[in-house]
């Protein structure tokens, strides 16, 4: 999986800072995917006050479409290559990394608040207006679960400052590590049968993808399609000989997950992705650059955490309203009335994600603050709080109790240790250009 990494004669990433197109559509088309992926996978029914789900792409060779669809390594990748320039010009500007990861740790952690606000009451609301308990209590845990990627995510932006001075000194050595100690982890897990053992490699396999995407920043992926063919070949190896199943993403009764944690198998998957991508990179960027498509990346890129945190709770109101109210199941997929019902359900599914973007995309930008003049022990103690709240809401979700309530008091308490009091005004010029909260010169403005 290294040895297609080098120095390539044209570089592959703007050698100067600035906003890379192919990074802003890789992300919007992740989240984009992402967001179809969910709701249009669920197969729902409702019968003695229970909801049933299955997975429209656990039969047949459906799981192929997963390959594909299962974005979330390109997303890791881009966050790395935007968290890499965004960090450098924080230097070139006198920033300091407390003060840098106190502005990222805010724009990652302050679009949950609405979403805690909201989550947290709503199912004691709905219980006491007479709705099934099985159905909320599903909706509350699922509603948490996607915050295990900002979970995941907030660790590799912590470690950013770190992770690339590894990258200025060892360069592809860094993921190439990281992929062979994904591997050892794999054969303990499966060797032992200890699946918790595999855990492991939640940050082994994340990092690994994220630090594909500082060398992209540094202009050295080279050989794109000998790295797509090279990942995808790799993965397909894996799971015509290996352990692993071939779907990427979870599914219903299975005994393994490519997903939760993450094998190497989702690591090949994804190294194949990139190479694709990068393959593909002169006419991405020249569709991004036309004058409707780049207003809309504009437009989508200031949204692109809101839809991502409310898009399964607008799928919890069509399924309360059509399948449990109703009593109308979802179709048999792949049959005539699925296909044809399909466009109408994500018609009736953007309606109900509509006042919900409306409603909170102001949360997107957190508050204007002083730059933050703490020290680094302060500001990962902070990191810490907010993963801790995070990674109860990804386990635990909503459902009523004392833990939820737990986790949000963790996220507020470590958003309260990245701000620092205002500074007292001095004489001079200003400082604008060098706060870490001023606009950064390039893409990488959240995630």
């Amino acid at each position: 999986m290294t040895a297609v990494i080098s120095r390539p004669a044209v570089p592959t990433a703007p050698p100067s800072p600035g906003r890379d197109p192919l990074i802003d559509v890789l992300r919007l088309f992740g989240m984009a995917l992402v967001v179809l992926q969910h709701w249009s996978m669920p197969v729902l029914s409702f019968a003695e006050g229970r909801i049933v789900t299955g997975n429209a792409l656990s039969g047949g060779n459906a799981w192929m479409i997963t390959w594909i669809s299962q974005v979330m390594p390109l997303v890791f990748f881009a966050g790395g290559a935007a968290n890499a320039i965004s960090w450098r010009g924080t230097v070139r500007r006198g920033g300091t990394a407390p003060a840098w990861t106190a502005v990222r740790l805010r724009r990652l952690a302050w679009p949950v608040l609405p979403l805690a606000a909201v989550w947290l009451p709503l199912p004691h609301l709905l219980l006491w207006l007479g709705m099934p308990e099985q159905p909320v209590e599903t909706a509350s845990r699922l509603a948490g679960q996607l915050l295990w990627f900002l979970a995941i995510y907030l660790v590799a932006v912590t470690m950013t400052p770190f992770m690339l001075r590894l990258n200025m000194v060892y360069g592809w050595r860094v993921p190439a590590l990281l992929a062979v100690a994904a591997v050892a982890v794999d054969a303990a897990r499966f060797g032992t049968g200890l699946e918790v053992i595999g855990f492991l490699n939640i940050g082994l396999v994340w990092l690994a993808v994220h630090q594909f995407g500082f060398l992209y920043a540094d202009g050295r992926l080279g050989r794109p399609w000998t790295m797509a063919l090279t990942g995808y070949g790799l993965a397909a190896a894996l799971v015509a000989f290996g352990p692993y199943p071939g779907s990427m993403i979870g599914m219903p009764g299975a005994a393994v997950s490519n997903m939760a944690p993450p094998t190497v198998a989702l690591l090949a998957v994804g190294f194949g992705q990139i190479g694709l991508a990068l393959a593909l990179r002169r006419p991405i960027v020249a569709f991004a650059q036309w004058p409707g498509v780049s207003r809309m990346l504009g437009w989508a890129g200031r949204r692109m955490m809101t839809v991502y945190l409310w898009h399964m709770s607008a799928l919890f109101v069509i399924t309360s309203v059509v399948v449990v109210g109703l009593g109308v199941s979802t179709p048999e997929p792949g049959t005539s009335a699925w296909l044809s019902g399909w466009p109408h359900w994500l018609i009736m599914l953007t309606l109900a994600m509509w006042p919900l973007l409306r409603s909170f995309a102001r949360f997107e930008e957190p508050p204007a603050a002083s730059p933050y003049t703490g020290g680094m022990v302060r500001i990962m103690v902070a990191a810490a709080l907010v993963g801790a709240g995070l990674l109860t809401f990804t386990v635990i979700g909503f459902v009523p109790g004392t833990a939820p309530v737990l986790g949000a008091g963790a996220i507020l308490a470590g958003l309260a240790l990245t701000w620092s009091a205002p500074a007292p005004s001095r004489p001079g010029p200003s400082t604008a250009a060098t706060s870490p909260d001023a606009p950064a010169p390039s893409f990488s403005k959240s995630l």
